[in-house]
């Protein structure tokens, strides 16, 4: 996985720097919140460093990319491209990277939308990108949503989502099914 690393890094060498700061500060809440959960460092590196790997790379352009590396697109990404920059990216380093590592992939697969099946260092890769500091003026709730991902990343990936979903739906937006089916996991393990 080193030489992975180093890869990603010359990769992100050439995203714009705002981009790369992000990326920065993500893996920054990442490693905080790996060393609280007992996730691996390096994967968790590795899946804050790639998660958006693609996220400059402009609609049309991702929705063509889609179509070329057969990677499915829903009616809702196909109105909003930009979730594709995930899958897409994940995709992509597969094939150009050689990533064989199952969880990072669907980590930076999901990133965006979140997925029923997404394993503790896929919902850590979700929670940290959410977390970067510079998305409080987005997420109101930010500093309450850091506590609870310190406690549980399965508390804090619900309270995300019922609280996202909630949003969208009060301004008629849509909502990608991957979050749906999601959150009824999440409600589904938590109750029991």
């Amino acid at each position: 996985m080193p030489d992975l690393l180093q890869r990603l890094q010359g990769r992100l060498q050439s995203l714009p720097e705002g981009l790369q700061a992000h990326i920065y500060r993500v893996r920054d809440v990442a490693l905080e919140l790996a060393a609280r959960h007992g996730i691996d460092l390096d994967r968790a590196e590795l899946g804050a460093l790639a998660h958006d790997v693609c996220r400059a790379v402009p609609g049309d352009a991702l929705l063509k990319m889609s179509a070329e590396m057969g990677v499915a697109v829903t009616e809702v990404e196909q109105d909003f491209p930009i979730l594709l920059h995930g899958p897409v990216g994940a995709e992509l380093l597969r094939r150009e990277e050689d990533l064989t590592d199952h969880g990072l992939y669907e980590a930076v697969r999901w990133h965006s939308t979140a997925h029923a099946s997404l394993d503790p260092l896929g919902k850590l890769v979700f929670l940290a990108d959410k977390l970067d500091p510079q998305k409080a003026a987005i997420y109101s709730y930010q500093a309450k949503l850091r506590d609870m991902a310190l406690e549980s990343l399965d508390l804090a990936l619900l309270e995300f989502l019922s609280r996202e979903m909630a949003t969208r739906l009060e301004r008629g937006e849509t909502v990608h099914p991957a979050s749906v089916e999601a959150r009824n996991s999440l409600i589904l393990k938590l109750g029991d």
